[in-house]
């Protein structure tokens, strides 16, 4: 009796220890798999985050070219767009037609307006052509109509400006020059001055001088194309008219961009033309630009930039290639969200005994896109965010957390809506 009741110990002790050993190779399987997944996931943010700072990076060798000499004999028409932008656009017409020639043109695209703009425009000195379409809103639609208003009696160059930015001296001339000399689109220095002294504002206007203005710089110094912005966009009558009509795309500008570039049109940055404009001071004003904008750049990223990056390598055109790569860098807070994401999960997969590699990983993206800020502020943007600012960071990315919630959810921003100013 006793030694069967010990047989019979000895053998639940076996199968305990079978099921004990059996449960804890699961859970190694488990916690590899787990390590292995977010590993995947801190390496392929890792690529954005190297991608953003070797922009930032070259962007400190560029050098300004000399101002530019205006070439003869080039006919012009700058093209405003304008929905109810009573306020402002006198100013913006006054401001351009200081910088043209007699025989130059400014006509203004009145687009859907409720209000005086096409009255104030005209007193102003520009023409005036109106668009009455109130289901077909966006400033592509207006882009488009003012295009084919040309058609009769086309120009050499046109040149985009938004109803509420001001040029900076010799923008024009320099803006001609360029596009001429290439016959590609050419894209201004674009950047926007924050509404007062609100950390908001003030974080936005960084996020909005490293987007346009240092990433940009960065792929001129190293040879490559560059996004438009959406103003200050000089363009050759022939590539103009190639350009695809897009509508109430939220960012037609930088879907045309990249819809040139297909066609053998690779814009070009002109760092001697400059354009400016001010962010919105009301807040939720400023949240809806937002929204509009980088829910645009996340759509417009996930169907070009692939593709670019595919289209490029085929035909052996590297311009292409480095034009999707900086596509596929997503916006800056949504990019330290995720890595952050990915080090707080691999903290606790550190802690339950998994291997640390992913966080540093993570650590590594976060640090080097960091690194690109810094830089991008050291050089560029001294005197437009001072450094208290910058400790301010922290709570901007919490803000835009709804922003990006709201279009991973399905809740994405798909018309083109007109900012309050």
């Amino acid at each position: 009796m006793a030694l069967s009741r010990r047989c019979r110990c000895l053998s639940q002790s076996q199968t305990l220890t079978k099921k004990h050993r059996a449960n804890r190779s699961i859970g190694l399987l488990e916690m590899t798999f787990v390590v292995c997944l977010l590993a995947v996931a801190a390496g392929l943010l890792l690529v954005p985050a190297l991608v953003f700072v070797v922009e930032c990076a070259a962007s400190v060798f560029l050098r300004d070219s000399p101002p530019a000499l205006r070439p003869t004999g080039v006919s012009l028409v700058v093209l405003i767009p304008a929905h109810d932008e009573r306020e402002g656009i006198r100013g913006t017409v006054v401001d351009v037609r200081m910088q043209l020639e007699a025989s130059d043109r400014i006509i203004v695209v009145a687009d859907n307006c409720t209000d005086d703009t096409a009255e104030i425009a005209r007193s102003a000195g520009a023409e005036v052509i109106e668009r009455r379409e109130p289901h077909h809103r966006g400033k592509g639609y207006a882009l488009a109509f003012g295009i084919a208003h040309l058609e009769g009696a086309p120009p050499d160059l046109v040149i985009v400006i938004d109803a509420d930015c001001r040029l900076t001296p010799g923008s024009i001339d320099a803006l001609v020059e360029r596009a001429s000399h290439t016959q590609r689109p050419v894209q201004a220095d674009y950047i926007s001055r924050p509404a007062g002294d609100s950390p908001l504002s003030m974080i936005s206007a960084l996020a909005m001088l490293v987007r346009n203005r240092v990433r940009p710089r960065g792929l001129l110094r190293l040879g490559a194309p560059c996004h438009l912005t959406g103003t200050g966009m000089a363009f050759p009558w022939s590539v103009i008219q190639a350009a695809p009509n897009l509508g109430d795309n939220l960012v037609e500008d930088l879907a045309m961009g990249i819809e040139l570039a297909l066609l053998g049109h690779e814009p070009l940055l002109c760092t001697e033309a400059g354009v400016r404009s001010a962010l919105p001071s009301d807040r939720r004003a400023a949240m809806a630009q937002r929204r509009r904008w980088e829910h645009g750049q996340l759509d417009t990223l996930r169907r070009y930039g692939p593709r670019l990056v595919r289209s490029g390598l085929a035909q052996g055109r590297l311009g292409i290639v480095a034009m999707g790569m900086d596509l596929l860098v997503p916006p800056l807070a949504l990019l330290v969200g995720l890595l952050v994401f990915v080090a707080s999960v691999a903290l606790c997969v550190v802690m339950l005994g998994g291997s640390s590699f992913p966080g540093w990983l993570a650590m590594l993206g976060l640090g080097l896109v960091g690194v690109g800020v810094a830089i991008g502020w050291a050089r560029y943007g001294r005197q437009l965010v001072p450094f208290r600012y910058l400790l301010l960071v922290p709570f901007y990315l919490i803000w835009k957390v709804p922003l990006y919630a709201s279009f991973f959810l399905g809740r994405r921003e798909r018309k083109w809506q007109r900012t309050k100013r």
